[in-house]
């Protein structure tokens, strides 16, 4: 599995000097760490400050996406703030070796843990051996 870069968007780079009409979106690369087992991958990404309905997984033509968007959970308006957050976007180019449609995700305090099943075609095997 291999990371799939995303350029920089034109709207991102604007002078200084221009007036801003309406906010950019912008998004961070959030930080994740990738294990292989026996039976796969699995992908762990840090979305601190996303829930369930602001995050979006998908695979398309063999391009894992992960789209978060965070806000504040705390009750009431802001009086003072020293960081807003951010929207998180990440992808990676999956190869065959991947069961692209056993693909699960779970969300829990922040973390995203995805399991990448290997292909059956991909998995070890233990041939039998005849002995005459």
């Amino acid at each position: 599995m291999a990371e799939k870069t995303v350029p920089a968007r034109a709207q991102d780079k604007v002078p200084l000097s221009s007036e801003e009409t309406r906010s950019q979106e912008r998004y961070i690369t959030p930080p994740v760490d990738i294990y292989e087992t026996a039976d796969g991958l699995v992908v762990k990404a840090d979305l601190p400050g996303v829930d369930k309905e602001n995050l979006d997984v998908r695979v398309e033509h063999n391009l894992l996406t992960i789209r978060g968007k965070a806000a504040h959970t705390a009750p009431g308006e802001p009086v003072y703030r020293e960081y807003g957050l951010v929207n998180f976007f990440r992808q990676f180019e999956l190869n065959e070796r991947v069961d692209q449609s056993k693909i699960s995700a779970e969300l829990k305090h922040g973390v995203l843990t995805l399991n990448l099943p290997k292909a059956e075609e991909a998995k070890p095997r233990t041939i039998m051996l005849k002995v005459e």
